[in-house]
């Protein structure tokens, strides 16, 4: 089989050095993976070829990379899967990290996020007899995110990290998540509180390609939406994220349309005067070009349906 192979080349110890693409054309097996076709290149054309990689059997995330735009394990992406019809095979290395070499990057963003997460259990309460017993339900409930094998896709191509590198990002937060969920820790209440802080929950953006890119399932952004919950529960109501979704679900069971202009008073907070004025010159633009909305809301005909199944929702709840 015929491959074509283009990838972004860097190194940045070499003065003036500017990132470029350079193609390879190979003759491989259908069964090869891009990673068989980047240590082909390394072994039979350019020496000098930065790549990084140890187990070859999606186990130890060092081959995380970007192909054709998306972060992946070179060693479970199969080319004829991402270029079926023969088109060239786009490599780069991972985002949100600074590259040491061609497609080598720099984890250390990666691992300063994962450290701000206490990586023990806290249990409260007197030492128990024998050990500490939690339910087969539970643990199987924290399987899926104890497979998370630090790869560093979902950071690579978070789009909140992309702008805002306070964000603690998707790994840092499935890890939280494997111990707030632990129904042996007693730590739950005060480790919200942190993850409820700016940076934290509340600042991801649902894009969805932390799930997307996840070669282990662990699918982070459901967890993020998960401890969102858990923090309002445990009575952390008084954020921009926390007013929001009150403010969302409150308009739509009652109208049964969301409410925008209420939905941004609501979320800046009612007390919030320099929030709420600083939100001024955006209104007066968009009252300039007809857009609006109308500040009473709408109300749509179906309204007490769509009530019944909030109610319901609720109900079931408690």
């Amino acid at each position: 089989m015929q491959a074509t192979v283009r990838v972004r080349r860097f190194n940045p110890e070499q003065p003036g050095a500017q990132p470029r693409f350079e193609e390879f054309a190979l003759e491989v097996p259908q069964n090869t993976t891009v990673l068989d076709a980047l240590i082909k290149i390394r072994e039979d054309t350019d020496g000098t070829f930065g790549v990084r990689c140890s187990c070859r059997a999606s186990i130890c995330g060092s081959c995380a990379m970007r192909v054709n735009g998306q972060a992946k394990l070179a060693c479970k992406t199969k080319i004829i899967d991402v270029a079926s019809n023969g088109q060239p095979v786009i490599v780069e290395p991972m985002g949100n990290m600074p590259v040491i070499k061609d497609l080598i990057t720099d984890m250390t963003i990666f691992w300063d996020k994962v450290r701000q997460v206490e990586p023990y259990l806290q249990p409260e309460g007197p030492e128990p007899q024998g050990e500490y017993i939690a339910s087969n339900e539970s643990m199987n409930h924290l399987v899926g995110v104890m497979n998370c094998i630090m790869c560093g896709a979902c950071v690579s191509d978070c789009t909140s990290l992309a702008v805002d590198k306070n964000f603690i990002a998707p790994a840092a937060l499935a890890k939280a998540y494997r111990f707030v969920a632990d129904p042996r820790d007693g730590a739950k209440k005060r480790r919200l509180g942190m993850l409820n802080e700016y940076g934290g929950v509340w600042d991801c953006t649902r894009c969805m390609y932390c799930i997307e890119v996840c070669p282990k399932g662990v699918a982070p952004m459901d967890r993020i939406m998960k401890m969102r919950d858990l923090a309002m529960q445990h009575g952390y109501n008084n954020t921009a994220g926390a007013r929001h979704t009150e403010s969302f679900a409150r308009s739509v069971k009652s109208d049964g349309l969301l409410n925008e202009t209420r939905l941004a008073i609501d979320s800046t907070g009612l007390l919030n005067i320099p929030g709420q004025l600083a939100q001024v010159p955006i209104g007066i633009k968009t009252l300039m070009k007809g857009k609006l909305p109308n500040p009473l809301g709408h109300k749509i005909p179906a309204r007490k349906r769509i009530k019944k199944v909030f109610e319901k929702v609720e109900d079931g709840k408690r």
